[in-house]
């Protein structure tokens, strides 16, 4: 096996969420001991962002580290691990909602591929990039 980011790497459908990591300095942490679980968007929930978000979260190292750590667990988290509906503290501080009634839900992202085991963590794909409370909130 290999850790998160080679995992990520390997299989390909992640090139933007592996460069906004770099971006924002994580590549080391997710290459590190852990475990984490990752709720990863691939390429084409990123490519759902309106025009120019993504460009803006480059350029602010800040805010792009919190969207990319509200998508961060620490700890192995697989599917046989989650019950109904639960709520998750995140590396970035806010919780994330997981729910079971359609499928599964982290927040509004529907879960495509769960259960991608690394030797550090797991990743879980989903289908859109999720923001932060708190950034949705002074956006809004």
């Amino acid at each position: 096996m290999s850790n998160l980011i080679q995992t990520a790497t390997r299989a390909g459908s992640f090139t933007t969420l592996l460069k906004a990591a770099d971006a924002a300095g994580l590549t080391a942490t997710l290459s590190g001991k852990g475990p984490f679980t990752v709720f990863a968007p691939n390429d084409d929930a990123f490519a759902k962002l309106p025009a120019g978000t993504l460009e803006a979260l480059i350029a602010d190292k800040k805010k792009l580290t919190a969207v990319l750590t509200y998508h961060v667990i620490a700890g192995k988290v697989f599917s046989k691990d989650i019950r109904g509906s639960m709520s998750v503290a995140t590396v970035e501080g806010e919780p994330l909602s997981i729910d079971l009634k359609d499928g599964v839900l982290i927040n509004d992202a529907h879960v495509l591929t769960a259960d991608i085991a690394a030797d550090n963590g797991v990743i879980h794909v989903i289908s859109c990039v999720l923001m932060p409370p708190s950034m949705t909130a002074k956006a809004a």
